[in-house]
């Protein structure tokens, strides 16, 4: 039973992803006074590009169209980590490391790829790429261990924990201060700038690829935050468990949505300052564990 559940979740998380970008765009439209598109229109993007011809470039070899596979292949391996782990922080906690290894092979397949159609935006990208991961794995490894060893579910540790996963989701899902997913400005692209060379079916797996990581780091705040809740208060794969589940992903994407909207992008030489701050809220939450807070 407790297989099938776990299939399930995955399943229904992933159908669910670009779902989540929808709402966050939709709330974005409308703090800012916009009708805009409805919330389905990342699953009418994907439609668009799976029925569309692929144009490689003749300077790319097997690696580039290579590359989506990884990537679509990671996340939605990510994604089953996460679903075996999402209700239980002890038991299955130290599963989550190998997250960090999943995201770093996409995104290390995805660096190599902006540099093989020699293009200068997509080496732009890929250096801004590896310079932003090499600042924002230690706070994410940190963060995430400083939750393994804390005993106490109602620990200040995991509050901090928390707060510095969460600036590790801005990081990791592109999302402004750090990355703005809205422009296609040779200055400010860092994600898109890799992905720019790509086209119809692979830009697919891409998109649909970055709303399930997406996903996973929401599924994973949403793990720390259901840990402050005492044990059995709420059943396991009940519906009022799903409804929980559902009730702080949104919060989570309300919050994200409104970050967005009030805040301005950083400049790049800015991004080591946000990523240290998480680290050091990271550390924080490491120490606090450790002195059993």
């Amino acid at each position: 039973m407790k297989t099938t559940a776990i299939l399930f979740q995955t399943i229904l998380l992933a159908l669910l992803a670009p779902l989540v970008s929808g709402i966050i765009r939709k709330i974005k439209n409308n703090l800012r006074m916009r009708r805009g598109p409805g919330i389905l229109q990342p699953y009418y993007n994907i439609a668009k590009l799976l029925k569309k011809e692929e144009t490689v470039s003749q300077n790319a070899s097997w690696i580039f169209s290579f590359t989506p596979y990884v990537v679509i292949s990671s996340s939605i391996t990510a994604l089953l980590i996460v679903s075996t782990v999402v209700t239980s922080i002890s038991g299955g906690m130290g599963g989550l490391f190998a997250l960090i290894f999943l995201f770093g092979l996409g995104r290390f397949f995805l660096a190599v790829a902006g540099l093989e159609a020699g293009s200068a935006f997509g080496g732009m990208g890929s250096s801004r790429e590896m310079f932003i991961s090499a600042l924002s794995e230690p706070a994410f490894f940190v963060a995430v261990f400083a939750a393994l060893i804390s005993q106490n579910p109602f620990s200040l540790s995991r509050l901090v924990a928390v707060a510095a996963l969460f600036m590790v989701t801005i990081i990791e899902t592109s999302r402004i201060p750090i990355d703005n997913q809205e422009t296609h400005l040779e200055l400010t692209m860092v994600h898109e700038a890799m992905v720019l060379e790509y086209s119809g079916r692979s830009l697919a797996l891409i998109e649909f690829a970055s709303h399930v990581k997406q996903i996973v780091m929401f599924s994973l705040l949403f793990t720390l935050i259901y840990s402050f809740m005492p044990a059995g208060f709420i059943q396991m794969y009940s519906a009022t468990f799903y409804a929980c589940f559902a009730g702080i992903i949104l919060s989570i994407t309300g919050a994200v949505a409104l970050i967005e909207v009030t805040v301005a992008k950083m400049r790049l030489f800015r991004v080591p300052d946000f990523t240290t701050f998480a680290f050091v809220l990271s550390g924080t939450a490491l120490v606090l564990a450790a002195a059993g807070l």
